[in-house]
């Protein structure tokens, strides 16, 4: 064995944990059968397998024509089928979170193709001191990055599984319409790639995850293969009467529960593979009852050295994604002073609010405008999850203390 202290998966009883055992061994060996298919369909499937749709369209097929049901400025908008051939393309650079790629916030041109490619990494990850799992991420990040694109543009994505991978991936857009998210034809397995292409109809705030099928889908879900995809209106974000709102900085906010089987003293298991935790997990996952709950994958990511920054008189805007469990984003110092909760840009914000909900698998956005210099912290409140698990993020903004919004009258002293 490669450590010190390591586990291997050991038999449980009941059904289900059988199930899984032979799921994944199924799952295993269809994986690493062979060379990667000639043809866009994979050479194996899941015992669990996603349902196929009834109609998949053809590779250069004609969209369906996508209507925006409601919007509070302009009225709705129908997109009419676009030749995809003739449209410009552009190639978005990926970063890691909790930064967001370059954009614009408006765009008034023609639709484009956006082009962003992924790459599948299984990696060992310290989620908090002496606490070890085996990650399954998108370009090596929990949560994975943050696509951005505008309402009406295809996403063309390029998803990589490297034959270094032990597991079969896919990808579930919640953004999407139709084909399980795209989870349906964008299962590959080590040694693969696939391209998906899909419109990007609504506007908001959306999250994407891994959805093999099966216990396979909870499993890779909480194990970080999840990010987010903002669809902006073209012409921009407004405030409920309709004004433009701008921001000045954004950045992206992955809450993630994990689940890290125990030993019978209590420590926690470390394993050798990928795959070798999966009966232990899933017996963790059934509690319910999250051993580790961080923002941006691993305990503090967010604060230190990893810490936000503003300035006095910025527009900060927050994307917080929960691929699995509801939170309860709270900025301590400030407020929400736009929000929109269930993240549907083509609802108008929710104002000034001072906690709001994320439901579980939904993302939401935020924009807080910073009046005071000093530090901030970004939390769930549910306290004991924001002090006891340490999920929090630290923003510390900079600039000339207001006495007229806060000011100490009086210090601590002797009673009068």
């Amino acid at each position: 064995m490669r450590y010190q202290n390591r586990t291997t998966a050991r038999a449980l009883p009941g059904a289900l944990t059988l199930l899984a055992v032979a799921t994944l061994l199924f799952f295993l060996m269809a994986c690493r059968g062979g060379e990667p298919a000639a043809t866009a369909t994979p050479a194996f499937s899941l015992p669990t397998a996603l349902p196929s749709p009834e109609a998949v369209p053809a590779a250069g097929a004609a969209e369906a024509t996508a209507a925006r049901t409601s919007d509070y400025w302009d009225g709705p908008t129908t997109w009419e089928p676009e030749d995809v051939s003739g449209l410009e393309r552009v190639t978005q650079e990926l970063v890691a979170p909790p930064f967001l790629p370059q954009h614009e916030q408006t765009y008034d041109g023609e639709p484009r193709v956006v082009e962003v490619r992924m790459v599948i990494e299984e990696k060992e990850i310290e989620v908090a001191p002496g606490a070890f799992m085996w990650a399954f991420t998108f370009n090596g990040s929990v949560p994975g990055p943050i696509i951005v694109v505008h309402e009406g543009d295809y996403v063309e994505l390029t998803l990589v599984n490297p034959s270094s991978s032990e597991l079969l991936h896919n990808i579930d857009f919640h953004a999407s319409v139709g084909a399980l998210g795209g989870g349906s034809l964008t299962q590959v397995g080590p040694g693969q790639e696939v391209v998906l292409r899909f419109r990007a109809v609504k506007p908001g705030v959306f999250v994407y995850h891994c959805a093999p099928g099966g216990t396979m889908v909870p499993w890779h879900v909480t194990h970080g293969m999840n990010g987010a995809i903002m669809v902006l209106p073209r012409d921009g974000l407004k405030d409920p009467a309709g004004n433009p709102l701008r921001y000045d900085r954004a950045y992206y906010i992955g809450e993630q529960d994990y689940y890290l089987p125990r030993a019978a003293d209590g420590a926690f298991k470390r394993y050798d593979s990928p795959a070798a935790s999966l009966v232990d997990d899933l017996e963790a996952m059934k509690t319910l009852v999250p051993t580790h709950i961080v923002f941006n994958g691993v305990t503090g990511a967010l604060q230190g050295d990893g810490q936000l920054t503003a300035n006095v008189g910025d527009n900060v805007l927050i994307v917080h994604s929960q691929a699995n469990r509801q939170s309860y984003p709270h900025l301590i110092g400030g407020h929400g002073d736009y929000v929109w909760e269930r993240g549907g840009f083509n609802d108008p914000p929710e104002l000034d609010l001072e906690t709001w909900v994320i439901a579980a698998g939904s993302a939401g956005a935020s924009i807080h405008t910073i009046r005071q210099p000093g530090t901030y912290v970004y939390l769930s409140h549910n306290l004991i999850e924001a002090f006891a698990y340490d999920a929090k993020a630290i923003l510390v903004a900079e600039g000339e203390w207001n006495n007229d919004l806060m000011e100490q009258v009086k210090p601590p002293g002797p009673i009068q």
